[in-house]
């Protein structure tokens, strides 16, 4: 298959105004047509090596029933009547998945269950979509998966034969497409996108109004469009499709008022969005692909307000991406991967390698960049939590960027991007967020941060013996060194944003049913009593249940970072809350070994103040 007319895959650079947004965290439709024009030709050269790679494999299969020559000749033809709706299909974030996982798959870097017949057939798939649209004739064979055969970016057929892989026949010409296989057959008339019995079209919905409104696939159907595998279709109900109209149209409302260039880069960009399964109010699922550009995975949140920062967080993952393929911004890693290092990200359980900090800074500085016009935009109903939003991401990316600026793995490019982020960020600092939001803010970061060093970080075992025979002994706790805490991932930590999802709860509903201790948990993954205790500001009973809990029971990880907030507005114990707010590793550590080695347990709030005169200079321990 020939490159389109004006292809420049042989190089690709992005213009020096194009780069200098980026790297401001906006970009505007100008740098993210540069972006596409480059994904373009990387998915062009990314799809030939593939077919060349996969052809000596399917010639060498005694059984590989789909036929990579004849798709290929079918996209050339296509190609040559209709090259824009070809473009549209390869350019598909599916597409880009499926060739990622492909290649991947051929190089044996990559384990599925999926026949590789059906992987590397998902080509002829696409040349069927292709022909389709291109409304030429063709007659392919396509693989089907428990009945259901996909054409990305078209729709899908079902059906009766519900094994687990098979081949259906595909056959087309400019006014009708017959789907055949599995004892059944589906035709779909001259136009494409009408539902008849057994064929769901790819659905479009609107963004914006008027002259200036546009389209983009609702995606449902794409087996690649979850970005890690071959996934079932997932239709919509017309309610539910009904809901995602209404809340993009008043989502982009929103954008194009406050962030009109960057709603403008989002419109050239976004290609797909793939409708999830609604998640927990305040906690939206939502993924990106570098492989996948354009494509975003995303659950309908409550309120439109929150949809549009979720759109805004995605498509800065998405340009970012597309940026790292020009050119790195992280260089290779000279530790082995069991060895990786690894950091704390405010918006994460789980520590993260470099490359995903810098990922997770670039979105949600976009985030905060987003909430920071929001709130003075918003009503008085919806002000307060934009404040807190802003306040939080505000606080997330200054405190991440910090960590990591300067980095010796960072490439020049990842070096110039940093500082140019920390710039936008620090004319940031001065804005005024009101108290209440600005304290609910800063006690969540510093919550997530205080438990994910509980559930990461371990104490050295020589020093955590040491202070264990000075408690014994009755002496003064010896001087505890700053870098004496090692990375240990802990795979159970879940839900450290806890903190943050009550205050937004709070913010928005302060008599609600979530300040029920009893029934929050149904509510809020991962909340407790004692977490809506503090959610509540009740600070006293707090204390005492954590107390009792830790001198008496068998508490869960994340419960002396939870007692250093407890413990925040009690003058005589201020001391021993900057301490758990900064290091409840080591409390962890010393009352683990205390009871695990002498059946004690110790006074938890003695043992946090003896603990927190140790330290041997000012700063957090590690």
């Amino acid at each position: 298959m020939s490159s389109p007319p004006d292809d420049r895959s042989a190089f690709h650079s992005i213009s020096a105004a194009g780069l200098h947004g980026l790297l401001r965290g906006d970009g505007d439709g100008a740098a993210v047509e540069e972006l596409l024009s480059a994904e373009r030709s990387r998915r062009l050269l990314l799809l030939r090596a593939l077919y060349d790679r996969s052809v000596p494999v399917a010639a060498g299969s005694g059984d590989f029933p789909v036929s990579l020559g004849a798709a290929w000749e079918s996209l050339e033809r296509a190609q040559a009547q209709a090259p824009a709706v070809v473009e549209q299909v390869l350019l598909a974030p599916g597409t880009g998945t499926w060739v990622s996982c492909a290649l991947r798959r051929l190089r044996g870097t990559l384990h599925s269950d999926v026949p590789l017949w059906a992987t590397l057939g998902h080509l002829a798939s696409l040349a069927a979509a292709a022909s389709a649209a291109a409304r030429i004739e063709f007659a392919l064979r396509v693989p089907v998966c428990e009945g259901t055969v996909s054409l990305p970016g078209l729709g899908c057929a079902v059906l009766p034969a519900q094994e687990g892989w098979s081949t259906a026949h595909v056959v087309g010409d400019r006014s009708v497409v017959r789907i055949t296989g599995g004892g059944g057959a589906v035709v779909v008339g001259p136009d494409r996108e009408r539902q008849v019995p057994g064929w769901w079209p790819t659905r479009r919905v609107t963004l914006g109004r008027g002259d200036a409104a546009g389209s983009v696939p609702l995606e449902e159907h794409d087996p690649y469009r979850t970005f890690f595998g071959p996934t079932a279709a997932r239709v919509l109900t017309e309610s539910e499709a009904r809901s995602w109209q209404s809340s993009l149209t008043e989502a982009w409302d929103i954008l194009l008022r406050d962030t009109p260039a960057q709603t403008d880069a989002i419109r050239q960009g976004l290609r797909s969005i793939a409708p999830m399964p609604k998640g927990e109010r305040f906690r939206p699922y939502s993924s990106s692909s570098a492989e996948a550009f354009g494509g975003i995975n995303a659950s309908l949140p409550e309120e439109s307000s929150e949809l549009a920062a979720t759109l805004v967080h995605e498509f800065q993952h998405v340009k970012l991406g597309a940026l790292t393929h020009l050119s790195p911004l992280v260089r290779r890693a000279e530790k082995t991967p069991e060895r990786a290092e690894l950091f704390h990200a405010p918006w994460r359980d789980d520590p993260r390698p470099l490359e995903g900090v810098l990922q997770g800074i670039y979105a949600f500085l976009g985030v905060a960049r987003f909430w920071r016009v929001n709130r003075r935009a918003a009503d008085s109903a919806h002000a307060p939590l934009a404040h807190f939003e802003f306040a939080l991401w505000r606080e997330a990316v200054w405190s991440t960027l910090n960590s990591v600026r300067g980095h010796d793995r960072l490439s020049p490019l990842g070096h110039r991007l940093l500082e140019s982020l920390l710039h936008s960020c620090a004319d940031w600092l001065g804005d005024d967020v009101p108290d209440a939001e600005l304290r609910l803010a800063r006690e969540a970061f510093a919550g997530h941060r205080a438990r994910w060093r509980e559930h990461h970080l371990r104490p050295s075992p020589d020093l955590v013996d040491e202070a264990v025979r000075a408690w014994r002994r009755n002496d003064a706790c010896p001087p505890l060194a700053h870098t004496a805490s090692s990375l240990v991932p802990d795979e159970d930590a879940r839900f450290l944003d806890t903190a943050a999802v009550l205050a937004r709860h709070h913010l928005t509903d302060p008599g609600g049913s979530w300040r029920d201790p009893a029934a929050v948990g149904d509510r809020v993954r991962g909340a407790g009593p004692v977490d809506v205790l503090l959610a509540r500001g009740e600070r006293s009973a707090a204390r005492r249940e954590l107390a009792d809990q830790l001198l008496h029971g068998d508490p869960a990880v994340g419960s002396w970072a939870a007692l250093g907030r407890a413990l925040a507005d009690s003058p005589e114990h201020q001391a021993a809350s900057r301490f758990l707010m900064r290091s409840p590793q080591w409390a962890r550590a010393v009352r683990e070994t205390l009871y695990e080695e002498h059946g004690q347990r110790p006074d938890p709030l003695a043992l946090a103040a003896w603990l927190g005169v140790a330290t041997s200079r000012p700063g957090p321990l590690g």
